[in-house]
């Protein structure tokens, strides 16, 4: 530590007199935007206005075509409030849902509370994406904030200006109001917008439900070994590492809609991660830990048990990033020869994190100091903290959707197994978490060779030699598909690139059906690949793409053999699935 600030102290004293003061303006701007706006919410906003003022040509173009539009809804209003037709000057765009309703257009009065909002909306919008002189990344954490606070002062969000909900209170003689503040209340103790009926669903009882045991447990993972439903399967395991961000059974949510069954089912082995949801006390466990003690412990437990020398492994999300890490790793810990696993899938994952699509908002260096500040009070970060970021990132569809339907209309909540789940959070150690924030995705220190050091080796995305196949997700907003791409320019095997049409959730949980309700692209993608030029001659298919990775997984997996129990004498249930991690709370 002493040697560290020696260097710093050595290298701030070879810089000029000039640079030396930048740096120190640099620091106590990022002190004080910690202190006053830890996560940036006004910081940008101003600089939007300023940015404007100073550039007062600009502002008077935009302001000249803004009164054009202006008086386009001025006609249309004038048109409505006589009884003439008109078409709407402006209009939702595509997958806002909150004026479908006919009364916003057949009502006058109502559609001129939505034209008025939505123009509004949309000037603000347009001038803050067009700001001169601000960077990008200021620019879409001030749209980012704006839309928000947009969002939430929508018509539709309040009582007396939602004909909907007006029109239902009438219809029940206030019975959908009375419901509405039980619903409210209810979701004011849960400390949420709850997305779906808690009480709809259970762990083990209607969710992952796939018979198993657990076969192995530490501190930080439990191992959850299936039964087989074939009489063969193939000899090399498939061992899922899933995200520690939340719970495994997005992989196996029920029979119709488990990729853990799926895989059973086309005669394969498999095991899974179901990561310990860690308390204060675990405040110290690492990065290094996840890798050692979470991932290498389950592809060991995976290897003893099946008699096998490799493994399969997938990676998905953070497990991805974690799986990605982890072949690095090994690579160097037992060479090529000697490496556990011998081919690998990634699930919309993340290795650079240059732009790592909409969380980018709450990702700079004051709002990391900020986050790493409560995690370091409390000894984690609160899985519920989480949730509400990547929900502030479609506030529209995720929390003010809810809101009315639950509220305003007094409807019951829907019991849909998607959303119980994404409202079944865990927490993450704030050691483990502080690390990944600043290291990836901060500095973004994944990619460059060696730059980090994981369980004692230097870690270079490079000396991957295994094949690897790959999904992402077209409508994917928190691992945008261009992005998760550039895994290709790294790892030097052959390579297998899918696109699947969907975002980061439905993209992956994804099973065939007739007719088929998805897409996908698929093709070989090469080190020098562009994300453009692979698009281009990717073959587009009608399903899923489980199917085709079927075709590329089966023959990698060894002959078939006699299936293998769940447990046997020497490796022992120490709970049947889904286990006992699944349920900490």
């Amino acid at each position: 530590m002493n040697t560290r600030r020696r260097t710093d102290a050595g290298a701030n004293h070879k810089l000029a007199p000039v640079q030396v003061a930048d740096q120190a303006l640099r620091q106590l701007h990022v002190q004080w935007e910690s202190m006053v706006d830890p996560m940036g919410v006004f910081a940008p906003l101003v600089h939007a206005q300023l940015g404007w003022w100073s550039h007062p040509q600009e502002l008077a173009e935009s302001m000249v075509g803004f009164s054009g539009h202006l008086w386009a809804l001025q006609w249309h209003s004038l048109r409505r409030m006589i009884g003439a037709p008109s078409v709407d000057p402006v209009r939702p765009h595509e997958g806002d849902t909150r004026f479908d309703d006919p009364v916003w257009h057949d009502s006058a009065t109502w559609d001129l509370v939505k034209s008025w909002y939505l123009m509004t909306t949309r000037h603000t919008q347009d001038m803050l994406y067009s700001t001169p002189g601000l960077s990008n990344a200021e620019r879409r954490r001030a749209a980012f904030w704006w839309r928000n606070w947009l969002n939430a002062v929508a018509p539709t969000n309040f009582l007396m200006t939602n004909p909907v909900a007006l029109r239902k209170a009438a219809e029940t003689l206030g019975g959908s109001l009375h419901a509405g503040y039980r619903n409210f209340i209810d979701d004011m103790q849960a400390g949420m917008v709850r997305m779906s009926d808690p009480d709809g669903f259970k762990v083990g009882g209607n969710l992952a439900t796939t018979p198993g045991e657990v076969v192995f447990r530490n501190a930080l993972v439990e191992v959850i070994h299936y039964a087989p439903t074939r009489g063969r399967v193939r000899a090399r395991p498939v061992v899922i590492i899933t995200p520690w961000i939340n719970k495994f059974y997005i992989l196996d949510l029920n029979e119709r809609k488990s990729m853990v069954r799926y895989l059973l089912d086309q005669g394969l082995d498999v095991y899974i991660t179901s990561w310990k949801n860690p308390s204060a006390d675990q405040r110290e466990v690492s990065f290094d830990d996840y890798i050692v003690d979470g991932v290498h412990a389950t592809i060991e437990a995976a290897r003893t048990q099946s008699g096998q020398a490799t493994v399969h492994a997938v990676g998905y999300c953070i497990g991805g990033t974690a799986l990605s890490t982890y072949m690095a790793w090994a690579n160097r810990r037992f060479g090529a020869e000697a490496m556990p696993v011998a081919d690998w899938t990634l699930l919309t994952t993340l290795v650079d994190f240059r732009k790592p699509g909409d969380i980018e908002v709450f990702v700079d260096e004051a709002s990391v100091n900020f986050i790493t500040t409560g995690m370091a009070r409390k000894g984690y970060l609160d899985g519920g903290q989480m949730a509400s970021a990547f929900r502030l990132l479609r506030s529209n569809s995720l929390i003010w959707h809810f809101a009315v339907q639950s509220w305003l209309y007094g409807e019951k909540l829907p019991a849909f197994d998607v959303l119980f789940w994404n409202m079944d959070t865990t927490r993450m150690p704030y050691r483990m978490h502080a690390w990944y924030l600043r290291e990836l995705y901060l500095h973004n220190r994944l990619i460059e060779p060696n730059a980090l050091t994981v369980a004692g080796e230097p870690i270079d995305l490079n000396q991957i030699a295994q094949p690897l196949y790959v999904v992402s997700a077209e409508d994917d907003h928190i691992a945008p598909w261009q992005q998760t791409f550039r895994i290709i320019h790294f790892v030097t095997a052959e390579k297998r690139f899918v696109l699947s049409s969907s975002g980061h959730i439905l993209g992956i949980v994804n099973p065939p059906t007739k007719p088929a309700k998805r897409r996908y692209w698929a093709e070989t993608a090469h080190r020098a690949d562009r994300w453009e030029a692979w698009r281009e001659r990717a073959t587009s298919t009608d399903g899923s793409w489980w199917e085709d990775w079927m075709r590329w997984l089966k023959p990698r997996s060894g002959a078939l053999v006699r299936a293998r129990p769940a447990v046997d004498a020497e490796h022992p249930s120490l709970a049947p699935a889904p286990g006992v991690y699944v349920h900490e709370h």
